[in-house]
C-alpha cells in the first residue's frame, strides 16, 4: 500500500513550477471567490490610501485580502495557505490568478 506524501513546497525553484502546484491548493469554487472578493477590496483599500493619503487603508487592504483567502482556505478548502510557507510566491500567484479569473482562463 502506498503512502501519498505531500509536495515539498520548498522544493519549486521558480515561479512557473510553483503555479500548478498553488492552483492545486485552489480546487474549491468557494475558496477561489473569497480570495477573488479579498483581492478585489485590496485593491479598493489600495486606491482609497492613494487617494486619502490615509496608509491606515494599506491594513485594510491586507486585512481584507488576506482575511478572504485564509477563510477560504480553512473554512472550504481545508488546508493552510501557502502563504506560511512561500510568502512571495503564494503572493505573486494569487495575482495571477486574479487575472487568470478575469480573463476566464480559471473558472469563478
Amino acid at each position: 500500500m502506498t503512502t501519498a506524501t505531500a509536495p515539498d513546497i520548498h522544493a519549486y525553484k521558480t515561479f512557473a513550477e510553483f503555479y500548478p502546484f498553488y492552483l492545486g491548493e485552489h480546487s474549491n469554487r468557494t475558496c477561489r471567490r473569497l480570495h477573488f472578493l479579498g483581492s478585489s477590496l485590496a485593491l479598493v483599500c489600495l486606491a482609497t490610501m492613494v487617494l486619502s493619503g490615509q496608509p491606515v487603508y494599506l491594513l485594510y487592504g491586507l486585512l481584507c485580502g488576506y482575511g478572504c483567502a485564509w477563510i477560504g482556505h480553512f473554512g472550504f478548502e481545508k488546508n493552510k495557505p501557502a502563504s506560511f510557507k512561500r510568502p512571495w510566491y503564494s503572493f505573486m500567484g494569487d495575482w495571477v490568478m486574479y487575472k487568470d479569473i478575469w480573463t476566464g482562463k480559471i473558472p469563478f
